[in-house]
């Protein structure tokens, strides 16, 4: 069984927190390995807004609890009272992920029966060392732009793929492929939004989601193709213009990267379109059908690159590309 990085840093920093707190002499020093397990995250912006929501969730806990020890007593039917008043305020708060780490603390008041200036302090001092070490923890992140660029070929490799079997199916009527990519592709692509989503949560001096909008963006594109596959194989190598449909089909797949020629690649539907409506009326219906399924497939492929056309123009290093960029800006 593989041990993965948080399990690593949680069996480091418990113990780590339990030898600092009992070094210090704190009471109930084990509270701090406790508090260091709890603050362990996925993420370095999850772990800061943990650490916080445990933070205050402690302090309106430790008030809470005085309070209502100290009118109604310590006593087990108090701690039900303070449950039912104490919940409720942290899912109002928005801190209810602090709702364990604010317990423990309360359950020493409950022991002690009596709040005082040392108890605070030690109280203080078990929450900077366990939260202190869950974040110094959480410091290190495993560099997933290595996995990131692989799902990124990978799906760039799975369109160009299904577009090159469109071609195929669009020039002689029928495929042996297997489909397998769709599968793939959409697997991968939640996959890799996923990490997209955990890069950007561990920048905390900066912001960076041009990866994610780059898979969201994929993931209109491939959805698009999906609703293309019923219509595209309705036709057959006898529908006018069905070749030359395929010939932009095989092109695009071809051109399938980080890059941005939509607008060759638009001027060309338009062309074809334009083409097509030169065409004197089907005279069967399946004829007919076969020509508002072409029809239909060039509209979403046009809207297909329409997607990656947005994806440009929202994308932040669009006007000031690097020269590396600005080489691989020749794809769809």
């Amino acid at each position: 069984m593989k041990i993965g990085y948080r399990i690593f840093k949680t069996a480091l920093g418990a113990p780590a927190a339990i030898f600092i707190a009992q070094t210090l002499n704190l009471e109930y020093f084990v509270s701090a390995g406790i508090l260091t397990i709890l603050s362990i995250q996925a993420t370095r912006k999850k772990s800061i807004k943990s650490a916080l929501d445990r933070l205050f969730s402690c302090f309106i806990g430790l008030l809470i609890g005085y309070c209502l020890f100290e009118w109604i007593g310590y006593a087990a039917y108090s701690m039900a009272v303070l449950l039912l008043i104490y919940i409720p305020i942290l899912v109002r708060l928005k801190i209810q992920d602090g709702f364990v780490t604010g317990v423990v603390i309360i359950l020493h008041l409950y022991l002690v029966k009596a709040i005082s200036l040392p108890f605070i302090i030690n109280e203080l001092q078990l929450m900077g060392v366990g939260l202190g070490v869950g974040l110094i923890m959480n410091l290190y992140m495993p560099n997933i732009d290595k996995k990131l660029k692989e799902q990124h070929q990978k799906i760039e490799q799975n369109f160009s793929k299904i577009l090159k079997e469109f071609a195929i199916y669009l020039r002689n009527g029928e495929s042996t492929w297997d489909g397998k990519e769709w599968i793939e592709t959409e697997d991968l692509l939640k996959q890799a939004k996923n990490m997209a989503m955990q890069k950007g949560e561990n920048l905390l001096l900066r912001s960076n989601d041009d990866d994610y909008i780059y898979f969201e963006m994929r993931e209109k594109q491939f959805y698009l193709l999906e609703s293309m596959l019923p219509k595209i194989s309705s036709m057959n190598q006898d529908t006018p213009h069905a070749k030359q449909m395929a010939d932009f089909v095989e092109n695009l797949s071809n051109h399938i990267h980080s890059g941005n020629t939509a607008h060759i690649f638009l001027e060309e539907l338009e062309h074809l379109r334009g083409e097509l409506r030169k065409v004197e009326l089907p005279e069967t219906y399946e004829k007919f059908e076969a020509r508002a399924a072409l029809f239909y497939v060039i509209n979403e492929f046009e809207r297909y690159l329409y997607i990656k056309q947005e994806f440009f123009s929202t994308s932040r290093d669009k006007e000031n590309p690097s020269p590396q960029q600005q080489v691989q800006r020749t794809g769809t």
